[in-house]
Formats: structure tokens, C-alpha cells, sequence
């Protein structure tokens, strides 16, 4: 998708439309099992544990076999080539920064930051790297997919989170003892801290729009047309929400706490000590349903709003992500996986990605067998990068 600072979606290179012209819809199916993915989830685990992390490449790498081996979109599954050395070389590059932002932290809260901020600085690169390693080892149809994204757009995406970041540790530079900041500077923190959250949802657009923006196949490439205020709004929706929910709970409780107050000072100690401990134990499953509910809003709204802006004038996604029914699922899978105790997790983790993946939809004006000639007759290198990126960094962005 593409806005005023990126380039015009009419702009992009595209096949040339079949005669009819007619609109298609590709299902999207995913046919993973929990069962199956239970052993390779197991195995992976064991195996992390017993190496101190260091299988987690290979075990990413075989988890993302799976899920994109069992995704069929027009019933071709897509294929994952990563290979896990170079994703291992990623992975102790990024373990090593926050080892030195830790250690640095150890030392001094000025040296912490300086940390924080050098690690800041290079994650665009990192967010660069990562969307290139996958795209370039992920294949439909044998042809390899490309991100197009650049560094500079990176850095730009990235703006929002490092103003704050600047005005934090420029503060502390003026500050004789950073172990004991004067009173200026908290306001200052507080500003900040207040000025961040207000950022987030731009922040969350830069992001979605260099990655959905850069997405390629061949001769390919999509754009994103979701604005700036759709991203608020959601984010609105959602703190109204989470306040619908929340302030009800707190009625309730200082209600309870009051009433508890008012027994134990008319000398009704056990039942003001009953009806204080009712209060709390209501207070955590309210809480726990109220982030349930918010983060499900949250992640339906988001899906539909970036996928369905995402595409050109030859192909588009929708997303039709309904939130009753990832919320009950999110409801069932966190039941079950708390008596389970966590084993129900990979059963988990398939209906989810069921759920999420079948809601989307992809519109095409051209025949899925027409279209693959077109980009394998093209002279665009339809395979893409193979490398993806020399440290195989790939951070699940």
C-alpha cells in the first residue's frame, strides 16, 4: 500500500490483465494439525533447553517449515528455505547486543543508556535484515518472494522511536547524578513517557507501512494505502474499550474496600476481612478478560485494516477477521492450556493460525497459472535472493 510519501500503487510494475479482467478470489487454507505440530514443538523445546538456546534457529527454522508447508493459497503451499546456520549467526548477533546493554546497565544508568540507544540505532538495519532474509528464503509456486525494502527507509520508519529515546538521554547528559536525578528531570520522563504513547500508533503505521509497501514477486510489488488516522482510531477504540471494562472494575472496588472498611470499623472485622479478599479475587479474572478482550479487538482490527489496504491494481488481499470468533478461541486455547499446563500450547498455536490465515482472502485480475508465466517469462530474477541477507537475521517481525 502506498500513501503521498511513498510510490503511487498506479505507478507499479504489473503483469498485463487477461482478456476477461474478471476478479478471482484465491482461498487462503491452512492444514496443520496440532497433534503433528505437537511433536515438532516438543522436540524443538527439549532441544533449545538442552543447548542453552543455541537450537533455536534450527527449531524456528522447523517451525516455519510447518506453518508455511501447510499453507495453501490457491492450493499451492508456500515453502520456507531458511537455512538455520545463517539464522544461528542472527541470532548471536542480536543475543551479544543485549549482553552488552545488560552489562552496561550493571555499571551506571548514563552507560545503560548509551547502550540502550547504540542497540536503537542499528535496529532499523536489523528490522531490514530480517524482512529480507524471509521474504527472500519464502517461495510460492517455485518462485521466491522479495522485500524491497531500503536501510533509509528503515530509519525513517523507525523515526518515531528514537526522538523520545534523544530527549531522554540528552536530559541526562545535564545531570550531575544519575544515579539521583533532580526533580526536573522526572517531569522531563514524564513528558516523554507521556509523548511516546502518544506516538505508538504512528510508530505502528511507519512500521506495517514499510513492510507492506516493499512485499515483491517477481515483477510484483505491493502497496500500502492505509492511512495515519485509521491507525489512531483503532488505538482509540481500543483505550475506549479497555476504559468501558476498567472503570466498572474499579467502582467495584472501591466500593468493596469501602464497604470492607466500614464492617471492620463497626466491629464486623471477619466480614470486612471477607468481602476485601472477594474483591481481590474478583480483581484478577476481571482483569485477565479485560486484556483478553482488548488484545483480541486489537489484533482483529489490525489484521483486517493493513491486509485489506494492501495490494495493487492487479492483485489484492481482504481480511475478513471476525473478533467473536478469535475471542472465544483465545478464551478456549487459554482454558485449555492452563489445565494443561502449557502442553496445550502447539494445539493452540495451529487454530489460531487456522483462523487467522482462512480469513484472508486474495482478489486477482489474473488466472494464478497466467500470472506465473508472465513473472517466470519476466526479466525480474523470479527466484529473488536466495541469500536473503549475510547474518540470516530474522527476528519475527
Amino acid at each position: 500500500m502506498r500513501d503521498a510519501q511513498g510510490v503511487a500503487v498506479d505507478s507499479m510494475m504489473e503483469p498485463p490483465e487477461g482478456p476477461a479482467g474478471q476478479p478471482r478470489q484465491l482461498a487462503i487454507r491452512f492444514t496443520g494439525s496440532g497433534s503433528e505440530y505437537f511433536r515438532i514443538w516438543i522436540v524443538n523445546l527439549l532441544l533449545v533447553l538442552v543447548t542453552f538456546t543455541l537450537y533455536y534457529p534450527w527449531a524456528k527454522a522447523r517451525r516455519l517449515r510447518y506453518f508455511h508447508g501447510h499453507t495453501l493459497v490457491d492450493g499451492t503451499a508456500l515453502g520456507f528455505h531458511g537455512n538455520p546456520r545463517a539464522m544461528l549467526r542472527g541470532y548471536l548477533l542480536v543475543g551479544l547486543l543485549f549482553v552488552l546493554y545488560s552489562v552496561a546497565g550493571q555499571f551506571s544508568v548514563l552507560a545503560g543508556l548509551v547502550a540502550l540507544l547504540l542497540v536503537a540505532a542499528i535496529a532499523p538495519a536489523l528490522l531490514k535484515s530480517s524482512m529480507r532474509f524471509r521474504l527472500a528464503n519464502t517461495s510460492w509456486r517455485g518462485m521466491r518472494f522479495v522485500f524491497s525494502g531500503s536501510t533509509a527507509r528503515a530509519y525513517r520508519a523507525m523515526l518515531p522511536m528514537f526522538v523520545p529515546a534523544v530527549l531522554v538521554a540528552g536530559g541526562l547528559l545535564w545531570v550531575a547524578n544519575p544515579e539521583r536525578p533532580p526533580l526536573w528531570y522526572g517531569w522531563l520522563m514524564l513528558v516523554v513517557s507521556l509523548g511516546t504513547v502518544a506516538v505508538l500508533p504512528w510508530l505502528l503505521w511507519n512500521l506495517k507501512r514499510y513492510q507492506h509497501e516493499n512485499y515483491g514477486l517477481a515483477s510484483l510489488q505491493t502497496g500500502f494505502k492505509a492511512s495515519v488516522g485509521a491507525f489512531y482510531l483503532l488505538a482509540f477504540k481500543c483505550l475506549g474499550l479497555a476504559l468501558l471494562m476498567v472503570l466498572p472494575l474499579l467502582g467495584v472496588a472501591v466500593y468493596g474496600f469501602g464497604q470492607a472498611d466500614s464492617l471492620r470499623s463497626g466491629g464486623a472485622g471477619s466480614g470486612g476481612a471477607l468481602l476485601a479478599a472477594a474483591v481481590v479475587s474478583l480483581a484478577l479474572p476481571l482483569t485477565l478478560v479485560t486484556y483478553v478482550t482488548v488484545k483480541t479487538y486489537f489484533t482483529t482490527g489490525l489484521q483486517n485494516l493493513v491486509w485489506t489496504k494492501t495490494g495493487n491494481r492487479s492483485m489484492r488481499f481482504v481480511s475478513k477477521l471476525r473478533f467473536s470468533r478469535l475471542f472465544w478461541l483465545t478464551v478456549r486455547n487459554w482454558l485449555l492450556m492452563l489445565l494443561t499446563l502449557g502442553l496445550y500450547w502447539p494445539f493452540a498455536a495451529v487454530a489460531t493460525a487456522r483462523l487467522r490465515l482462512e480469513a484472508v482472502i486474495v482478489k486477482t485480475r489474473q488466472d494464478p497459472a497466467t500470472l506465473v508465466s508472465l513473472l517466470q517469462a519476466s526479466d525480474v530474477e523470479a527466484s529473488g535472493d536466495a541469500a536473503g541477507d549475510l547474518l540470516g537475521i530474522d527476528i519475527g517481525l
